[in-house]
């Protein structure tokens, strides 16, 4: 019976939440990933939070409101390395192109910037 309470109480939360930020002006401000480190420290600090979460046989009310505002921060840091995956792939496009037409120079220049992305992306 308590976890019939549990679950209607986390359900009648999540179906406010929306309603709520759309009221509150301090409503939760996520961390920002402006660089691909950026990102990449996010998600390894907000996974580490999720993770024990996540483990946990049921969540309070509260535990999913956490999760809830984690997923702000950890939303912005996929969306940042989301973009840069998308211009190390057009980076790469550079470079093969570049080499169909033997473009010496556009290869050296597209692939040194190619793999400054991808040593980013895949330290």
């Amino acid at each position: 019976m308590k976890r019939i309470a549990s679950l209607t109480l986390a359900c009648a939360l999540a179906l406010a939440l929306p309603a709520l930020a759309e009221d509150r002006p301090d409503h939760y401000q996520a961390e920002q990933a402006e660089t691909v480190e950026q990102a990449l420290a996010n998600l390894h600090e907000y996974n580490a939070k999720l993770a024990p979460l996540m483990e946990k046989e049921a969540l309070t009310p509260e535990e999913v409101n956490q999760v809830h505002l984690f997923t702000y921060t950890l939303e912005n840091a996929l969306e940042r390395l989301r973009d840069e995956y998308e211009r190390l792939a057009e980076v790469l496009e550079e470079v093969h192109v570049a080499s169909e037409f033997l473009d010496a120079d556009t290869v050296q220049r597209s692939g040194r910037d190619y793999l400054e992305r991808a040593q980013r992306l895949i330290p």
